[in-house]
């Protein structure tokens, strides 16, 4: 069984520079109002979908409002078999003070 890491977020913008996933687990009204760039909407209702067509060998971040509902969102998508799964701390508040150029509305 795969385990989660916690990763800050210098480390989880090089990993979208080179590619990584990135989930973002906020309710649709936050994640319009800004996410990561290139970040997807997880929720429960398109779950199966993502968890049929994303790429489990392609490293993913797991994004919350704050670094912590990620956590359990990250350990269950590893136990999915994704095998490198990261929560970002500071969650999406962190990151748009930390890396606001790489952010979307």
């Amino acid at each position: 069984m795969s385990e989660y890491k916690c990763i800050d977020s210098q480390q989880a913008a090089e990993m979208v520079n080179q590619g990584a996933a990135v989930a973002d687990i906020r309710d649709a009204a936050s994640y319009a109002s800004g996410h990561i760039t290139g970040a997807y909407n997880l929720s429960n209702d398109n779950l199966q979908d993502f968890l049929q067509q994303a790429d489990p060998d392609q490293p993913l971040l797991v994004c919350c409002y704050h670094g912590i509902s990620s956590q359990p969102a990250a350990q269950f998508l590893a136990d999915k078999g994704f095998d490198e799964v990261y929560s970002i701390n500071g969650g999406f508040e962190g990151w748009r003070v930390e890396q606001p150029t790489l952010c979307e509305q």
